[in-house]
């Protein structure tokens, strides 16, 4: 991005006027260091969930995958119960 245009054109896309295409979000999340799919999240902790996650080895990931998936079975389960 031309450094004469960058200040202006953050500028609209902050005050919604603009949106920026995948390949400037791409490099707009490589600047920062954050993974693409932060700018997608729609609250505080899902974004920082997403940052955290993207500096996990891909191990690592499978098991908060694992975690997560009983952590969802574990709270059906509580609100099944719960309806009887």
């Amino acid at each position: 991005m031309d450094e004469s245009s960058a200040s202006p054109r953050m500028n609209q896309y902050e005050k919604g006027k603009h949106t920026p295409d995948i390949g400037t979000l791409k490099a707009l999340a490589n600047e920062l260091g954050v993974p693409l799919s932060y700018f997608f999240c729609e609250d505080e902790i899902s974004a920082e969930l997403a940052v955290s996650l993207n500096r996990l080895s891909h191990e690592d990931k499978q098991k908060v995958l694992a975690m997560t998936i009983l952590l969802i079975d574990e709270s059906s389960e509580d609100s099944s119960s719960n309806v009887r």
